[in-house]
């Protein structure tokens, strides 16, 4: 949908496709086990190109895109292939030396640790991408020596739309400030109608999500970003839309680690300048880390599962009943069959709130998900097998709706850890040039990946005056969520500036924790959740650690990757002065 808007809108020098997340490398990676010439994104091609390469080419806009994925190189070359059956003239411009598999035994010798929990390095048979994160600066370059599309592999998502940028305003490596705001434009526009009325707390706002519009930034040289979108398109860019999507998949707000530089945007100013444009200022950039963050997927075991439905009288007690004689039968057989157990079994009965709490709740359909992790393909089939075979002496009320039994997949699990940036050579090709060499830009003073940083002064405890009312959190906030790893992040932004207070001592790592104690385990603290503040946007950022069941491809979870968790937070009652509350409503 997005291209074809941008065309009609004839008013865009850039568009740029950001195809990747840390569970597509997974993704893109299983598919180049099966074929050497694949592990791209191929809708790249046929979604974007073939459509509408033509008016690409007549009206000069220029591509960016991280669709190489794993293999960049196949991907560059099935965009040429498509640009000469067209009969266009246009450059491609490739960025490789991201791809470090190569290497894997190398370094190994270094023996890094997860970054997320301090796993050891997996063994080497097992390991299918290395990847390092790479930034704008080798993008910018391709533009420069005149290509039309540049497809690089694993840069970050950001990178994407600040190498224009960079390009077009002449930007140099320690220009910090304006560095960081132009990846917090990509930021806000990489997840596309996130940042228009899509995912968002207000939903009903967006109006017809079936011809929702894609976000345009307009960027400044000095670093100002408006948003907006496409004429005749629905949505709504609003500070809502816009902060919910500046908080999500962050962590420390103030320390917002890239390859090009360490963003704080803890004093963002997001303002609306009329129906649909929002002005974006108050980036601010330090040196970036000294380190790359490298990305690693490698195989460990199996999973598999299904889904039941129950309906009816009991039908939650019946779910239950089903799940647990299901695990029992499938235990038996890997026992009787020397095939050993589970690693990791998962149950969630989806309508019945189990997800939430030890029990489920009263309800009369409910949406049974079992499902486990198994060293090998055969243990996974018995539960399976199982499943299918307990529907004749389950109680009644059972349903479905499914094709043939699914099968057990291989388990794609992320591991992430620093590299020095000198260990990473990158290659910039564009047709008809040289092909260059170059290192991810070194930081102009040595700086090392930054800590915690100091939380800006928080606000006072509301004085207790006045009468008080109690209200649900989505009363007074808009809330995001989503991943980074086994980690999930929750933004919260005041829908009144003074609502702020009352949102920041209402909402402590022990009311947090609570919501999600069930996510996080028994074993946990509430002091392991970090709570960061952002002033500018009248803010708070959650961020919970190990809280996704292994997150991504790795995880049985219903939603691994945590966007719903901003959903659960936002039933939190909230006490608050009854005439502040209804002066801000």
């Amino acid at each position: 949908m997005a291209t074809p808007q941008f065309l009609r809108a004839e008013a865009v020098d850039f568009i740029v496709y950001d195809y990747l997340a840390e569970i597509t490398m997974s993704l893109l990676a299983r598919a180049r086990d099966k074929d050497a010439k694949a592990g791209f994104a191929t809708d790249f091609i046929s979604g974007v190109l073939q459509p509408n390469l033509a008016a690409i080419a007549d009206q000069k806009v220029r591509l960016l895109t991280n669709a190489g994925g794993v293999n960049p190189a196949a991907c560059a070359e099935a965009v040429r292939a498509l640009i000469k059956a067209m009969g266009l003239n246009l450059n491609v411009g490739v960025i490789t030396g991201d791809d470090l598999l190569a290497d894997k035994a190398k370094l190994a010798r270094d023996a890094p640790i997860d970054m997320g929990d301090g796993r050891a390095f997996p063994d080497l048979e097992t390991i299918t991408s290395v990847n390092a994160y790479i930034g704008a600066f080798p993008l910018a370059r391709a533009l420069d020596l005149g290509a039309d599309i540049v497809i690089a592999g694993r840069c970050v998502d950001s990178a994407l739309t600040l190498a224009p940028c960079i390009h077009h305003f002449g930007w140099q490596a320690t220009d910090w400030d304006r560095l960081a705001a132009g990846s917090l434009a990509g930021h806000l526009i990489e997840c596309g109608p996130q940042a228009t009325g899509g995912n968002f707390t207000d939903w009903q706002e967006a109006g017809d999500i079936a011809t929702i519009g894609y976000p345009v930034a307009e960027i400044d040289s000095d670093g100002t970003c408006t948003l907006t979108k496409p004429a005749g398109t629905t949505g709504l860019v609003s500070v809502g839309t816009v902060s919910e999507q500046m908080l999500y998949e962050i962590g420390d707000p103030a320390a917002y680690q890239l390859p090009d530089v360490t963003s704080d945007f803890s004093g963002v100013k997001i303002t609306q300048q009329g129906s649909d444009r929002v002005q974006v200022t108050g980036a601010r950039g330090t040196p970036p880390p000294k380190s790359l963050k490298t990305c690693l997927t490698h195989t460990n075991g199996y999973r598999t599962g299904m889904q039941i439905a129950h309906y009816g009288v009991d039908a939650h007690l019946k779910a239950d009943a089903f799940a647990t004689a299901a695990l029992e039968r499938a235990k038996v057989t890997l026992r009787t069959s020397n095939l050993g157990d589970f690693t990791e079994v998962s149950v969630e009965i989806l309508g019945a709130d189990s997800q939430f709490g030890a029990q489920p709740q009263p309800a009369r359909e409910v949406v049974t998900k079992i499902a486990a992790k198994h060293p090998s393909p055969f243990g996974c089939g018995v539960l399976l097998k199982e499943i299918a075979g307990l529907g004749l002496a389950a109680a009644p009320g059972l349903s479905g709706f499914q094709g043939a039994r699914p099968k057990p997949s291989p388990v794609y699990q992320l591991f992430s850890f620093p590299l020095d940036r000198q260990a990473v050579t990158l290659n910039v090709s564009v047709d008809g040039k040289a092909p260059e060499t170059m290192q991810p830009v070194l930081p102009a003073e040595p700086h090392d990946a930054c800590g915690p940083s100091l939380n800006p002064t928080p606000p006072d405890a509301p004085a207790p005056t006045g009468e008080t009312i109690c209200v649900p959190l989505v009363a007074l906030a808009f809330g995001r969520s989503g991943d980074k790893g086994d980690a999930a992040n929750i933004g919260v932004i005041a829908r009144h500036p003074d609502y702020l207070p009352y949102l920041w001592h209402g909402l402590s790592v022990d009311v947090v924790h609570e919501a999600f104690a069930h996510f996080l385990g028994p074993q946990s603290a509430p002091t392991a959740i970090k709570k960061y503040l952002l002033p500018g946007a009248q803010a708070i950022n959650f961020v919970l650690p190990h809280v996704l069941g292994g997150g991504g491809t790795a995880s049985l979870r219903s939603d691994p990757q945590g966007k719903g968790y901003a959903q659960i937070l936002l039933a939190t009652p909230i006490t608050i002065a009854r005439d502040i509350f209804e002066a801000g409503s």
